[in-house]
C-alpha cells in the first residue's frame, strides 16, 4: 500500500491499558499482514517529576489517557481487526455508518508537536501537596516545627504553611 493513503486515527482504549493495546498491535503487525495497513502506533506521553521521600522521581504518564493514535490505511478488514483488539472500545469520531473519521493534519501536527515539546522540556514537577495536609518545615525561622498547608501555588512551586507554636 502506498504511504499517501495512510492517515492517523484515534482508538479509544480502556484507560490504563494503552500500553497493552500498543503491545498487542505491534505483535499483530509482526506476526500477520497488518503491517501492510498500519504504519505506526503512538501513545502520547509526558514526563512528570515528583518528589518522594526527598528524592526527585521521574514518571511517564499518558498525555491523552484512554487514547491510542494509529497511522493506518483504513479498509473494512483493518477497521474490524483494530476494533476486535482486547481493551479497545472503538474509534473516536465515527460516522453514522461506523466508518472512523481520520484526524485532520493540523490536529496531528498539534498532538505530535506537543509531544516533541514535552520531550524538549527539562522537567515538570508535580507538587504532591494538598491543602490541610500536615508537613514539617525544614527551612527558615520556623525550621523544625510542624504545620498545616493553607495554600498551594503550583506556578511558583510554593506552599503557605500555618505553624502553630504551642504556649503562645
Amino acid at each position: 500500500m502506498s504511504e499517501v493513503q495512510k492517515k492517523f486515527y484515534v482508538l479509544r482504549a480502556i484507560s490504563g491499558k494503552e500500553n497493552k493495546v500498543r503491545e498487542y498491535l505491534e505483535a499483530e503487525m509482526k506476526n500477520t499482514d497488518l503491517k501492510d495497513y498500519v504504519a505506526q502506533v503512538l501513545i502520547p506521553t509526558e514526563k512528570v517529576y515528583s518528589v518522594r521521600n526527598g528524592k526527585k522521581v521521574m514518571k511517564e504518564r499518558s498525555y491523552l489517557p484512554g487514547y491510542v493514535l494509529v497511522e493506518a490505511n483504513m479498509t473494512r478488514e483493518t477497521m474490524g481487526r483494530l476494533r476486535n483488539i482486547p481493551n479497545v472500545l472503538g474509534f473516536l469520531g465515527e460516522t453514522p455508518g461506523g466508518v472512523p473519521v481520520p484526524l485532520r493534519p493540523s490536529e496531528v501536527t498539534r498532538i505530535l508537536g506537543s509531544i516533541d515539546e514535552q520531550q524538549g522540556n527539562d522537567e515538570v514537577i508535580a507538587m504532591p501537596f494538598s491543602v490541610g495536609e500536615n508537613v514539617k518545615v525544614i527551612a527558615g525561622p520556623f525550621g523544625g516545627f510542624s504545620g498545616v498547608i493553607e495554600d498551594v501555588n503550583n506556578e511558583r512551586k510554593k506552599l503557605k504553611v500555618m505553624v502553630k507554636i504551642f504556649g503562645r
